[in-house]
């Protein structure tokens, strides 16, 4: 070999030491300056801190103080991280666990009081006689005006076996009661309902993936089978914000092999990416299924929506899901407090990620449809990442006609079934009722003497070109027409409530059966007037139809 040649070779060997060691001095370098970063602005906003407490004008509550810095530190980053204080983490085991220790009531603010808008079947607030409508006017004789629902619900919170009492004002009583319960353990079931919608085909709701939420999935279907003839199989996902992960793939379980892979997380931290697959024999892997979603399926939701998707496994009915593909942990922070934080993105069989925004600063940044990418189904169907999970036959939800989202912002359909329901002690089975004409009268009557007032979508267009006009100095011209035509829309207006009475009467009649037979009975209600369940039926009996969805490219 020439000498040359090894001069050569012996100089790119100290170059490329030399940049070994230069990367490694500046990697230290910049893990340096991020941890002086770090320890220098803790130092200012401890300074800072006591700055303000020891000098500012008022008395400030170091508490709040801190949790307003905690919370906007927190908003910068994305809506799912967010701190769990010691008094929090009751809400908090709720949403995981499905249970709690409290009263079994469902509430809600509503002017200046917080009113029980559902108490659950054989709870403590059932069972003392509390319903839907009670105004809780104080607790443990202390007043409750001014509290919002999350301040009376930590009140009503507590260890099974402690005694709350509470002072309610019930809507056409004149003077208040006084009642005391026993708090209990409280479980929300994640599977309330579950039946057959016809001969061959059984149902399943699914609200929330809290724990247990595949076994009693699994469960459901198990017992339908042992008592019908099931022939194909309806999981309603709609309206489920999620849960746990774990939880998504024992649903997914029910209907798809073991040892199947269902979802993988990739975060910073890469020896904590995973891959998860199913672990325990299927309910049923073979039979014909739907599954329902909307646009307020969320994350565990979606993932178990789009592993049947993937897999070519079922058909997806109803409105594109909400777009979560981030998966959140906690860490604990002392003082039996917590952060729940993102920690990675979810990717579902075909390799997608259903996540429908990015963040900067805190603000949600819409991917653009047109940069989505494409993947491939087990069997070859084209899907998309980056903007939820998008059904394979799309049913329109219309938007609620301006009249009845008055009604609902004001609360009249429910403060109506709260008076139906003091006038008439019992109603036909939840599957039957439905309102008399007479019925519809007295609520239309009920809603004039509340003198609602409503904008509708023309009236506010007349408005803003009525503005213009007189911006643009031409009111003079037009004055006449718009007041006639306010004055027509106005008269027309009149006659809302029978225009929309097929959309007002059917919320208004879920509300009333909700009043004598509970979250059951209002599922049990909607069944028979479900579009997507109707359509999920005569897909079921289009054999033809239901596979060529699932092989059409």
């Amino acid at each position: 070999m020439k000498i040359s040649s090894i001069l050569k070779g012996r100089t790119k060997t100290k170059l490329l030491v030399l940049s070994f060691v230069g990367f490694g001095m500046f990697s230290m370098s910049t893990t340096y300056d991020k941890y002086f970063e770090i320890a220098k602005n803790i130092e200012i906003f401890t300074n800072l801190y006591k700055e303000i407490n020891t000098y500012y004008v008022d008395d400030v509550d170091p508490a709040k103080l801190m949790r307003t810095g905690i919370d906007a530190m927190l908003e910068s980053l994305d809506p799912y991280t967010n701190y769990i204080s010691e008094a929090e983490m009751a809400g908090f085991r709720l949403q995981i666990t499905g249970k709690y220790g409290g009263i079994g009531a469902s509430i809600r603010k509503q002017g200046d009081y917080v009113v029980v808008t559902e108490p659950y079947e054989n709870f403590p607030a059932h069972k003392a006689g509390l319903q839907a409508g009670d105004k809780i006017v104080a607790i443990n004789g202390k007043s409750a005006k001014g509290k919002d629902s999350k301040e009376i619900s930590e009140v009503l919170r507590g260890a099974p076996g402690d005694e709350v009492k509470i002072t309610i004002e019930r809507p056409g009583e004149s003077s208040s009661r006084n009642v005391t319960l026993e708090r209990e353990e409280v479980r929300i079931p994640n599977v309330p309902y579950s039946g057959m919608v016809d001969d061959k085909t059984a149902y399943i709701t699914l609200t929330t993936f809290s724990e247990k939420a595949g076994e009693h999935v699994a469960d459901a279907l198990e017992e339908l089978k042992k008592d019908h003839d099931v022939q194909s199989v309806i999981l309603d996902l709609r309206g489920n914000g999620g849960g746990l992960l774990r939880e998504a793939i024992n649903v997914s379980n029910v209907f798809v092999p073991k040892n199947e892979e269902i979802v993988t997380t990739r975060g910073k931290i890469k020896d904590w990416d995973k891959k998860f697959k199913t672990l325990n024999k299927p309910v049923d892997e073979e039979i014909p299924l739907v599954v329902l979603i909307d646009n307020s399926s969320a994350s565990a939701s979606e993932i178990v929506s789009g592993v049947i998707q993937d897999l070519d496994r079922g058909i997806l009915i109803g409105q594109k899901s909400y777009g979560k593909g981030l998966v959140q942990n906690t860490r604990d922070v002392g003082f039996n407090s917590k952060v729940k934080l993102t920690t990675a993105k979810y990717y579902i069989p075909s390799g997608r990620c259903i996540q429908s925004v990015s963040y900067k600063d805190g603000k949600a940044v819409e991917n653009i449809d047109s940069l989505r990418a494409t993947f491939q189904t087990r069997g070859g169907r084209t899907v998309y990442d980056g903007g939820g999970v998008t059904p394979d036959i799309n049913l329109t939800d219309g938007d609620l006609g301006k009249i009845t989202q008055a009604l609902l912002r004001n609360d009249l359909i429910f403060d109506y079934a709260t008076e139906f329901k003091q006038k008439n002690s019992t109603i036909a089975a939840a599957n039957q009722f439905s309102l008399t004409d007479d019925d519809y009268r007295e609520f239309e009557q009920f809603v004039t003497s509340k003198e609602l007032k409503y904008e509708t979508s023309s009236e506010r267009a007349l408005r803003e070109l009525e503005e213009k006009a007189k911006k643009e100095k031409y009111f003079d011209a037009v004055e006449t027409d718009l007041a006639n035509a306010k004055k027509r829309i106005a008269e027309d207006k009149k006659n809302d409530l029978y225009k929309y009475k097929d959309e007002v009467a059917d919320i208004l009649e879920r509300e009333i059966v909700s009043r004598y037979y509970f979250q059951q009975g209002r599922i049990e209600f909607g069944l028979a007037k479900d579009a997507e369940i109707k359509e999920a039926i005569k897909l079921f009996a289009d054999e033809a139809r239901y596979k060529d969805l699932l092989t059409k490219k």
